[in-house]
C-alpha cells in the first residue's frame, strides 16, 4: 500500500492520474476512482485528483468548456443554444467559443483574430499555427515599385494598433474605476451608487467593442461598408468618451 500510495500521489501531483497504468510494465490496468480513495489518504492530494476528473470530464465533452476569464474563474460553460458568445454567470466574463482567443471580440470575426500581418513586409499568417495565411513572395516588398505601398500598410498597422490599444487601456481603467466605486459603495451611511457601477459596466463594454473595431477595420477591405463602420465606430466613441 505505500508504494501504490507513493505511485498514484506522484502521478496525481503530475496531472498524469487520468491516463496512469499499473506499475507492472505488462499489465494495462487503470486503477479506478474507488481504489484511489482507498489508497490516498491525503486530502489536499484527492482534491487535485477530484480537480482532474472534472477538468477530463469538461474535455471530453463537446458542449462544455471553462470560463476564459484571464483574472481565473473556475466556472463551466454550457455552449449549447448560446452561439458563439456568451457571459459566464459567475464572473460575467463574455468568451467566444468558436475559437481560442480568450474573449468574446465582436465586430471582428473569429478569422480577424487569428489572422495577423507583418507591419514590415505585409506577410499575413496564422497567430494559432504561424503557417502563411496565403501564398507568399519571399521578394515581393523588396521591389522599389513597392515600397511605398509597404509604408503605407505598416502605418496604417500602427494606427490602428494604437487606436486598439488605447481602447484597451481606457476598458481597463473603467474595470479599476467600477472596483473602486464598488469598494465605496460597501462603506455605511453611503447612498446607492448602483447607476455609477452600471455607468461603469457600460463604458467596459464600449470601450471593448472601439477595440475590436479596430482590428475589423483594419481587415475590412470594401470602401463603401467602411465608411459606414467608421462614422458609427466615430460615433460610438465620441459618447464613449463623454461617458
Amino acid at each position: 500500500q505505500p508504494c501504490w500510495n507513493e505511485y498514484l500521489t506522484t502521478r496525481i501531483e503530475q496531472n498524469m492520474v487520468l491516463s496512469c497504468t499499473c506499475p507492472i510494465s505488462e499489465c494495462r490496468a487503470q486503477p479506478t476512482t474507488a481504489f484511489i480513495y482507498s489508497i490516498v489518504s491525503s486530502k489536499e492530494i484527492i482534491a487535485k485528483y477530484e480537480k482532474a476528473l472534472l477538468r477530463g470530464y469538461v474535455e471530453c465533452c463537446s458542449n462544455l468548456t471553462w470560463c476564459t476569464n484571464p483574472q481565473g474563474c473556475d466556472q463551466i460553460l454550457l455552449k449549447d443554444g448560446l452561439g458563439y458568445e456568451a457571459a459566464c454567470s459567475k464572473c460575467s466574463w463574455i468568451s467566444c467559443f468558436n475559437c481560442n482567443f480568450p474573449e468574446a471580440h465582436y465586430p471582428a470575426s473569429c478569422s480577424h483574430m487569428s489572422h495577423m500581418t507583418c507591419a514590415k513586409c505585409n506577410h499575413g499568417f496564422c497567430w494559432r499555427c504561424l503557417k502563411p495565411w496565403r501564398p507568399t513572395h519571399k521578394d515581393y516588398y523588396n521591389c522599389s515599385a513597392m515600397v511605398s505601398k509597404a509604408a503605407w500598410q505598416e502605418k496604417r498597422f500602427q494606427d490602428y494598433n494604437e487606436r486598439c490599444t488605447f481602447h484597451h487601456h481606457a476598458r481597463e481603467f473603467a474595470m479599476s474605476l467600477r472596483n473602486r466605486v464598488s469598494s465605496i459603495s460597501e462603506m455605511p451611511k453611503i447612498r446607492t451608487l448602483t447607476f455609477v457601477l452600471h455607468a461603469c459596466k457600460v463604458l467596459e463594454q464600449a470601450r471593448k467593442v472601439l477595440a475590436y473595431s479596430c482590428v475589423y477595420s483594419y481587415y475590412n477591405q470594401d470602401a463603401e461598408s467602411m465608411d459606414v463602420v467608421e462614422q458609427q465606430t466615430e460615433s460610438l466613441e465620441l459618447h464613449t468618451n463623454a461617458l
